[in-house]
């Protein structure tokens, strides 16, 4: 008996002794929570997500890192106008016809292997030309030519390159718009004047955030009074038909309104493309200008906000004029 009442005493000093201990940790941190030093464990979570937030700058950050180019080539007189986003890009016109291998050449340094568009504006050789070379070497999603057939060596080649790559064009509707990366891109005009073909020329507007682009073939102030009423106010004009006298009207300008002109035109050529009075105009209107002729190929560089020029030489102007 006397031994398991020492036994109970015992176990009953050992609960005193442990609710005191228990009493004193509860004091301990009551005071570290009352002072703010107590910290709670920390607890590993599993699959956590990091949230960015959705404001201006961090959509800036992707805008640069997503930078849209387009390459005024020099290819004499002559238009060809590669335009990359994303991955992803599109030629408007091919030169002429020696310029279609320095060409093919030259976007298969730039690494291209396709391209998502390729726009003939209209059926002239200096226009077309190369497209035959591009079409055979390329892989190619869309081709848009105007409708307007003629019957030249050069036009009947980019028919058979179409046509040996089981493809056929398609005539684009004007306000058609389609993309390329994250640029929009909108047809303004396309005509059917066969008497004139500069003014069959595709006119297209491209919007790359606030940045803007107008693209003019050969379109003369005929075609260039028809599409006032469009919208075209741009930050960039490709200067139409090598920026001849026939093109660059005044009230077009007026309406266009652009920062900078671009001319894509050979050195000394016979036809004095381009012409004093369209130069005048576009300085008048205190328009930058930028020439092929004078600074070879012309790069132009846009974060969706800003834009930057930079020029150099290209082996891509097949006839060195």
């Amino acid at each position: 008996m006397t031994k398991r009442r020492k036994k109970k005493k015992n176990i009953n000093n050992i609960n005193k002794i442990l609710l005191l201990i228990m009493l004193f940790l509860l004091y301990v941190t009551y005071i570290e929570v009352l002072h703010g030093t107590y910290a709670l464990p920390n607890i590993e979570l599993n699959n956590q997500q990091e949230i960015t937030p959705n404001n201006n700058n961090n959509n800036n950050e992707q805008i640069e890192d997503n930078e849209l180019k387009i390459y005024f080539i020099d290819v004499g007189q002559a238009d060809s106008i590669l335009i990359q986003n994303n991955n992803e890009s599109m030629l408007i016109d091919g030169g002429n016809n020696e310029d279609g291998p320095l060409l093919v050449n030259y976007f298969k340094e730039l690494n291209i292997k396709k391209f998502k568009y390729l726009v003939g504006t209209h059926p002239h050789e200096d226009h077309i030309g190369g497209l035959d070379d591009i079409i055979n070497n390329f892989e190619i999603n869309t081709i848009y030519l105007p409708d307007a057939i003629i019957t030249t060596r050069t036009f009947i080649d980019l028919l058979d390159a179409i046509e040996n790559k089981n493809m056929t064009y398609e005539v684009p509707k004007i306000d058609e718009t389609f993309t390329l990366g994250n640029a929009n891109i909108k047809v303004i005009y396309t005509g059917t004047d066969e008497s004139d073909l500069n003014n069959t020329s595709i006119v297209l507007r491209l919007d790359y955030y606030s940045t803007s682009f107008l693209f003019t073939g050969d379109a003369t102030s005929k075609t260039e009074k028809i599409i006032l009423n469009k919208d075209i106010n741009v930050d960039v004009l490709k200067v139409g038909h090598h920026g001849s006298q026939y093109s660059s009207s005044i009230n077009f300008l007026n309406k266009v309104n652009p920062l900078y002109a671009i001319i894509s035109s050979g050195t000394n050529n016979i036809y004095g493309h381009p012409h004093k009075t369209t130069l005048n105009k576009l300085e008048k209107k205190n328009i930058q200008i930028y020439r092929t002729d004078e600074l070879g190929t012309i790069l132009c560089t846009t974060n969706g906000k800003e834009y930057t020029f930079t020029s150099f030489k290209t082996n891509t102007n097949g006839g060195k004029s």
